[in-house]
């Protein structure tokens, strides 16, 4: 795939020469209206030193690697909105890590503020501690711990790896699953968090293209097909609307986007429906040129027009003008009944709120900078900084729990919750009444024993709900212990609680330190460090404080200790008796499939063949798009490339995925399961099995149906040889009269 990608690139030097001054001229056209006395300079500074040290260098489709920090540079002022230093760290932003150009240099040249910068950007290149972290996520954890510091840094690496996902064609399958899935898994929600709704849609709408190629293909087929038809109706839609918006003498812009594919994909996934009966397919956009203190009535007014029109549906209206979200989003949003019933929803915004939509953080920056922002804005994005200090100031050693506790806080949506004095607390959805005490004061969450959600005695482990008005009850006698951490959600809560415990542990600790050294003394052996390291792997403790706290509770009582000699002063533990040693990993590894695994030989590197498992998550059968992951414990394991699981296991260890084809093998069957709903009629169950068993001679290995007020649910299990088995099956059953939707299980 590459070798066709370097032959389509056939540019001569001069060709290439040209090609690199006309992208560096685009660079500066963009960053005109932004350019003070002597920025032109610095920015050509820049170009020259990372065009002199990338020049040996080439990107995998063949051109040369300049080309690549220029682009980053552009999407940085163009579609972020950032100024002339950023675009200069986006130039040197691979300098460092894959040149001979060093931090001091950058320093040298341009000053702290951006060598740090550069530095933010720069990979880790420390020893990795493989327990409880990967290079990735090591990786991932450094640009985090960045964001409170500079989040330029962070929007740099999102403008890098919008532009690597841009150009992931010339990559290998491996390279592009990888990529793919840590864009999924930290770069868009990242994106979605700092208010880039446009890159955060291209990012998973270009993943899913490499993850999911055949659902993408479909759906962008069927977008391009209904684009004509989309358009008329936009335009009938639209009409009334703008001419009395013109009446009132608005100054506005309308025009309907159509949704992402990806959020497409996930109406059509999570609501069982078809392409046909996703009716928000796209959006109609109002953007009001108002003046900041009148942007908020104007908005009510719009909404009063349309609603004028057609029929709002309660439910789905979204206010964040009086209650903008914590990334400075600030909107109205609307869906109405339109012509030919069919469901469309509106977002009404001014055209500074518009910006915070599409330039998230960096337009904070500026609005700061000329004070355009609302006070309430402000104090929204402060909040939001101030929770993202919290969670960072506490990068607990396990990377991977650190990263988990940070999508969990950062990532999800967030409720609205009051103290008793009307003080506003955000929280993420599903936060306990233990989280809301943390989140006021440690001290309270360390005392908590219950609280009062809207004048209602609670548990601390009551979930709360947007609008909750909670009051925490405290006892001096509370502590924490080891079951709150499972029902809080917030990072703050989780290492207070971690916090008081090991405090609590530390203390239970001493008096086993004591045990100990009595016990030493009593032998008449010294307490010294070797002493204690040697008890320490003796008793496979991860530390000293873990032995001595296991001595208090009793667990270690010691009397191994007759078992050590003395040399000296010094313990020597006792020999380890031999076991006879184990097969080889490598033998294991090697040997032929058992009859149960042997559906199918996985070509690895090498072409061996190679046991594996089907991973139970995502049950795939051949022709699936599938990779092969190593895992720890079991082998090679293969899942589906859209398996619930699969973004976090190749987000996190990318280096563990092994190259993966099938093998036609007519004589094995696979199983697999469907999910069908449909109207109950009379002999609907025997249409389904005559298809399954008569007509297409599959195997049934289960089946249950469910009938329930007209509809039924049925479960079928069949035996399958391949993925175009199922698809057949699947068209077959969709043409029967009164089916409505068929799925296929992700577990079998």
């Amino acid at each position: 795939m590459e070798t066709v990608v370097v032959q389509k690139y056939n540019l001569d030097e001069e060709q290439e020469k040209k090609e690199i001054v006309r992208h560096y001229r685009a660079l500066l056209r963009a960053l005109k209206p932004r350019l003070k006395k002597g920025d032109r300079e610095l920015v050509r500074t820049a170009f020259e030193m990372a065009a002199d040290a990338h020049k040996e260098m080439r990107r995998k489709s063949g051109e040369p690697y300049i080309l690549h920090p220029l682009a980053v540079s552009q999407i940085c002022v163009e579609e972020i909105g950032l100024g002339v230093r950023s675009a200069i760290c986006a130039l040197l932003h691979d300098t460092v890590e894959d040149t001979e150009v060093t931090l001091e240099d950058v320093s040298r040249e341009f000053g702290n503020e951006i060598a740090h910068i550069v530095d933010g950007l720069t990979k880790i290149s420390t020893v990795i501690d493989s327990s409880t972290s990967t290079a990735q996520a090591e990786n991932f954890k450094k640009i985090l711990l960045t964001l409170a510091d500079d989040p330029r840094v962070i929007l740099i690496k999102l403008a890098d790896r919008l532009h690597n996902m841009r150009t992931l064609d010339s990559m290998s399958r491996e390279k592009q699953l990888k990529i793919a899935s840590e864009t999924v898994f930290i770069y868009a929600p990242l994106a979605h968090r700092l208010g880039l709704y446009n890159i955060k849609s291209e990012m998973e709408d270009l993943a899913m293209k490499y993850t999911e190629q055949q659902t993408y293909r479909e759906i962008a087929k069927r977008l391009k097909e209904t684009k004509r038809e989309r358009t008329r109706y936009i335009n009938e839609f639209i009409k009334p609307i703008k001419e009395v918006l013109q009446e009132e003498g608005f100054e506005f812009e309308i025009y309907g986007r159509p949704k992402s594919i990806h959020s497409i994909h996930n109406k059509i996934k999570t609501k069982g429906v078809a392409f046909e009966e996703v009716y928000d397919l796209f959006a109609i956009r109002i953007i009001l040129d108002s003046a900041i203190d009148k942007e908020k009535a104007d908005c009510w007014k719009v909404y009063s027009i349309i609603t004028d029109f057609y029929h709002p549906s309660p439910e789905r209206t979204r206010d964040w003008l009086s209650n903008p979200k914590s990334n400075g989003y600030e909107a109205l949003h609307v869906t109405v009944m339109g012509p030919s019933g069919k469901w469309v929803e509106v977002q009404i915004r001014s055209k500074r709120m518009n910006d915070y939509a599409e330039k998230g953080v960096a337009a904070h920056w500026r609005y700061k900078e000329g004070s355009g922002a609302s006070a309430q804005q402000e104090s929204k994005f402060d909040q939001w900084f101030t929770q993202i200090r919290e969670i960072l100031s506490n990068p607990d050693s396990n990377t991977l729990d650190f990263l988990a506790d940070f999508k969990s806080n950062l990532f999800t949506e967030e409720i609205y919750v009051y103290t008793p004095k009307g003080d506003l607390k955000i929280l993420p959805v599903n936060s306990t009444a233990l989280d809301f005490a943390y989140s006021i004061h440690s001290a309270v969450g360390n005392k908590c024993i219950g609280a009062k959600v809207n004048y209602k005695l609670v548990p601390l482990s009551h979930k709360l709900r947007s609008g909750d008005q909670v009051e925490i009850i405290t006892s001096n006698k509370q502590k924490p212990s080891e079951d709150w951490l499972n029902f809080v959600l917030t990072a703050k809560a989780k290492s207070k609680i971690k916090d008081a415990l090991k405090e609590e542990k530390r203390k239970v600790a001493m008096d086993g330190k004591a045990a100990l050294e009595r016990k030493l003394s009593h032998m008449n052996i010294s307490f010294s460090q070797h002493n204690i390291n040697e008890l320490v792997q003796f008793y496979k403790q991860p530390s000293p404080l873990d032995l001595y706290y296991q001595v208090a509770v009793k667990n270690i009582d010691l009397k191994e200790l007759k078992q050590f000699s003395v040399l000296g002063d010094k313990l020597e533990p006792p020999k380890p008796v031999k076991v006879p040693e184990h097969v080889s990993e490598e033998h294991v590894k090697h040997q032929l499939p058992s009859k149960k695994d042997a559906e199918l030989i996985i070509f690895g590197e090498s072409s061996d063949k190679i046991a594996y498992k089907l991973a139970n998550c995502c049950r795939p059968i051949p022709g699936d798009d599938v990779f092969g992951f190593i895992t720890a414990s079991e082998g090679l394991k293969i899942h589906r490339t859209n398996c619930p699981n699969a973004a976090q296991l190749l987000a996190n260890y990318g280096h563990r995925v092994v190259k993966t084809k099938w093998v036609k093998n007519r004589e094995i069957s696979f199983l697999t399961g469907l999910r069908i709903i449909g109207m109950d009629d009379v002999g609907v169950i025997h249409k389904i099995t005559n298809i399954i068993s008569g007509e297409l001679k599959i195997n049934i290995s289960a089946l249950s149906i469910e009938s329930k007020e007209g509809l039924f649910e049925g479960l079928i299990k069949v035996y399958v040889h391949d993925k175009e088995e199922l698809d057949e099956l699947v068209e077959r059953l969709k043409k029967l009269d009164g089916i409505q939707s068929i799925q296929r299980l992700e577990e079998s």
